[in-house]
């Protein structure tokens, strides 16, 4: 299934762009351990129904973990249980074919900085005075690559630095190797992406534990 292939890219790619330890295959998906106080793991869900996702609501005690749940978020809010809560906007799976595609030239007094690091190609660009106007990693792992923390910063929007910056992760990845472009977009960020010819899969809802005592399954919805 095409969406059990992005998502598995996504999670191996995401776990090289942020340095996490591999992703460990579960029966619902994939478990990944982050180490960070605000996010020590997530459980993705390729293809969640709402037995499984209560299961590990009621499983998971552990404040800041996170599940990364494949549905819509009316969908999962009704199967989430006490204890833990939707805090993102609407997220979305993308995908594209890379292609080496010339960046735009940038505004005067931007300049464009690139840097591969543990197989992680960041891309920055610098405002005049060398602050960061916006930014944007890729995470190329094999014929796929994961384009990650995308983000133009106040000050310095609606001026195509986002554009700039998209089209050099995609050259990069497709430099690499890399023939299929995957990321996790938020409402935003869409309409970027789309106009850059990503392609939209399906929701993406992220749900963040929030108690330390175990929850107690709610009830169902009618």
């Amino acid at each position: 299934m095409l969406s059990s292939v992005i998502t598995s890219a996504w999670v191996r790619g995401w776990a090289v762009s942020r340095g996490t330890p591999p992703p460990v295959e579960q029966p619902w998906g994939y478990r990944i351990d982050v180490g960070l106080p605000q996010h020590v793991f997530r459980h993705v869900l390729p293809e969640p129904d709402e037995e499984t996702v209560r299961a590990l609501c009621a499983d998971v005690t552990v404040p800041h973990a996170w599940l990364k749940v494949l549905a819509a978020p009316e969908d999962v809010t009704r199967w989430i249980t006490p204890g833990w809560t939707v805090p993102d906007d609407p997220g979305f799976m993308m995908f594209t074919e890379l292609r080496r595609t010339p960046a735009p030239a940038l505004p005067d007094g931007y300049t464009l900085r690139t840097e591969t690091r543990d197989g992680v190609v960041r891309a920055r660009v610098l405002a005049a005075d060398g602050t960061l106007a916006a930014r944007g990693q890729i995470a190329p792992t094999g014929r796929t690559a994961v384009v990650d923390q995308v983000e133009t910063y106040p000050g310095h929007q609606r001026r195509g630095l986002g554009t700039v910056v998209m089209r050099t992760l995609q050259t990069a990845g497709a430099a690499a190797g890399a023939t299929t472009g995957v990321l996790a977009g938020t409402t935003e960020g869409r309409a970027l992406y789309g106009s850059l010819g990503w392609r939209y899969q399906g929701p993406l809802t992220g749900v963040v534990r929030t108690e330390e005592a175990s929850a107690q399954p709610a009830p169902h919805a009618a």
